[in-house]
Formats: C-alpha cells, structure tokens, sequence
C-alpha cells in the first residue's frame, strides 16, 4: 500500500533495524506490547517473533485488515492513538505491567510521548522518533537542545538515545535522520503525579523567557514583586541571575516546591 502523508506514513522494512528496535524494547516471551501504528506490520512481526503478545493501534482503516491477514495472533484496535484508553485499549488494568513502542509520526511525537509518560506508567517505551527530537530529550542543561522538552520527560524517566536511523531506511524517506530512544520511567518520579500540571506550567513558562534571568523570568511568570520571587529562588537554592537552560531538572522540581510553599497554585 502506497504511505499517506497525511498520516505522517514512513514505512520502515530493513530487517536488522526492526530487530535491533524489537531488540530494544526487550519484551519476555508472552509479555504484553502496544504498538502505536504498525503500518504494514514490519515492526509487529519482530516483535511476535520475540514472543510477545501484540495489540496495536492502528489509525489508518485500510492497514487494519492488512496487518490482520499478516498477522492474525495479534489484536489490532482501529483508532486514534490520541484519543483511545491505551490500557482499556490493550485489555489491561492500571496496576498491570505494559511495554509501549511505535515508529511514530513526527508531526505528533510530542503528544505521544506525554500520553506514554501519563500515570500509570509503562514498564518501558521505545520510540522511533526524528533524530532532532532525540536529541533534545537526552540534552544536559546548559546545551542548545536543552529545553522543556528536555526537562519535562527527565523529570519522570531515564532516557537513552540508543542509535541512529538513516532516512534511506524509510519508505518513502522523509527530509531528516530518525533515531531510537528507550524511556524507562522512574520508580519516583522527581515531580508527584498531582503535581505534574504546575511543573509543566513552570517549565514552559521559564523557557518561554529563554534568555531572561530567573528573577525576572519568574516575576512576568508568577506577577509577584521581587521579594517573594528572590526567596523562593534562595529556598530552591538556586541563583537569582541564572537562565532556565542552565538548571537541571531536579533544580527547577526545588523551585516548584519553594514557589506551592509559597502560596503558587500555577
């Protein structure tokens, strides 16, 4: 079947690349996996191969039946991987064990990887994603792909970039390199599930005064005076003319906590 662009569609058929990412994800023989769009399948039969037990979630109607007919131990659920219950989706409970994978289409890498990373986790997740945005994830303070995106995933998994994907291997190729992550959620996260929704708003919010020192970013952020703003920085222990980029995760969780202590709802 011919790729649709409108579905991001990026076939990817070389053998050791499927084997080295079915690899990755390491499922034990008869361990469940959800597939987010297996496409024709490729990836799939890797991972049948290993001894998984598959569902996949598939978007475009026409593949549904195409991965059926090559694979029919697997359950393929016709839906928006967006907008489905993925563990209702995959027949399980919130306290069962879950790996997640996917070559994933670039245009909505962002929005799945908060879905993977949303509470109860998976007990791991590999993702073929643009090589660009691999690199942001692993990215230390200070570089020039640090960035919310960075800080956002660290904050609740371990994140490995394991190897790059050329964009000959695709069919069609897309414009740029791909490669694949592992993410291994923590068994305590840096940031408390109930949480989570303030830290994003801190983060985004200081990134979004990238080039402003900490005080003053956190001012516009927060429109409290000076004061409370330099004491809460002091009580994270951070420095008032530092930028966002420089500090690590765990240094911005700090400040979340100073900043609620103080009387910040987000």
């Amino acid at each position: 079947m011919r790729p649709r662009k409108r579905f991001g569609q990026h076939f990817l058929h070389h053998r050791d690349i499927l084997a080295r990412i079915a690899e990755a994800l390491g499922p034990a023989p008869g361990e469940l996996v959800l597939e987010i769009g297996p496409g024709q399948g490729a990836l799939t039969e890797a991972l049948v191969a290993r001894g998984a037990r598959v569902v996949a979630i598939e978007k475009d109607r026409d593949l549904v039946p195409v991965v059926r007919a090559r694979l029919p131990e697997v359950t393929v659920v016709e839906g928006d991987a967006l907008e489905l219950d993925w563990r209702r989706a995959a027949g399980i409970g919130p306290a069962d064990g879950l790996l997640v994978t996917g070559n994933i289409p670039y245009n909505i890498t962002t929005p799945l990887l908060d879905r993977a990373l949303a509470p109860p986790r998976p007990t791991r997740i590999v993702f073929l994603v643009q090589k660009e945005v691999a690199e942001r994830l692993v990215a230390r303070p200070g570089s020039k792909t640090y960035g919310a995106l960075s800080v956002g995933v660290q904050a609740v998994a371990r994140i490995e970039k394991l190897f790059s994907v050329p964009a000959g291997a695709f069919h069609p190729p897309p414009k740029v390199d791909s490669a694949v992550i592992r993410l291994t959620p923590l068994a305590e996260p840096l940031v408390r599930d109930d949480d989570l929704p303030r830290f994003r708003r801190l983060v985004v919010g200081l990134f979004g005064f990238r080039r402003k020192q900490l005080t003053r970013g956190l001012r516009e952020l927060t429109g409290w005076p000076a004061e409370p703003v330099e004491r809460a920085i002091g009580a994270a222990g951070l420095i008032p003319n530092r930028r966002a980029e420089t500090i690590p995760p765990e240094g911005l969780e700090r400040l979340l906590r100073a900043l609620i202590d103080r009387g910040w709802r987000g």
